[in-house]
């Protein structure tokens, strides 16, 4: 019976002696979420970056109501930027001079809300044709187009800076890369053609017949 004793207090003693050298080990975490708390690496700290997938991307910051990252550089994607290379004149002028309708854009058609609503000088201007204007008439930089588009796109706008809206390029791990309004928008067409699925469901067209 003495015998029993003492093999379980024997037991019991190896028992805590092991437990006591694992708290040493994992450097006394008494709980889980001790170990997950000491654990844990800050975002200040991470290592993970976006920045090779974003190197060669043309990028200026946003930064509005609490929210910072990059977007993509626009200017530099316009081919006929700066518009005053070729805007010299006032555009009635322009139209007297007949010049090439590819040039001048007379091809463009504007199907952005009603002509009632919306024309060509809503966001040009004769006054600085290298830059948009608001509705108030404050210049806008090309490079921050969505500042225009912001004024009547509020809730795509907030869900924009939020992420859940639009394109994020790179990855979701710092410096957050989105793409703006007009990267998968044309501002002067912005709504998005229908087209069919890559792969064409016959059989369904057959049962709706």
């Amino acid at each position: 019976m003495i015998q029993k004793i003492v093999v379980k207090t024997l037991i019991i003693v190896i028992g805590l002696f092991v437990i006591s050298c694992k708290h040493s080990h994992e450097n006394n975490y008494h709980t889980v979420t001790d170990k997950i708390e000491a654990k844990t690496v800050s975002p200040e700290n991470l290592t993970v970056t976006s920045k090779t997938f974003n190197e060669n991307i043309k990028t200026v910051k946003f930064a509005e109501d609490g929210y910072e990252f990059l977007i993509p550089e626009r200017k530099s994607q316009i081919t006929s930027y700066n518009c005053t290379e070729c805007h010299t004149q006032p555009i009635e002028k322009l139209k007297q001079n007949q010049v090439g309708e590819k040039a001048a854009h007379w091809n463009i058609k504007l199907a952005h809300a009603g002509v009632e609503i919306m024309n060509c000088a809503t966001c040009h201007s004769d006054g600085n044709m290298d830059n948009l204007h608001s509705l108030t008439n404050s210049e806008i930089d090309f490079n921050y187009s969505y500042k225009l588009c912001s004024q009547c796109h509020q809730k795509e706008f907030k869900d924009w800076k939020g992420g859940a809206h639009g394109k994020q390029l790179g990855g979701w791990a710092p410096p957050r890369l989105s793409n703006t309004c007009v990267n998968c928008h044309n501002p002067h067409k912005p709504a998005f053609e229908k087209r069919w699925p890559v792969r064409f469901n016959t059989q369904k067209v057959k049962e709706r017949q």
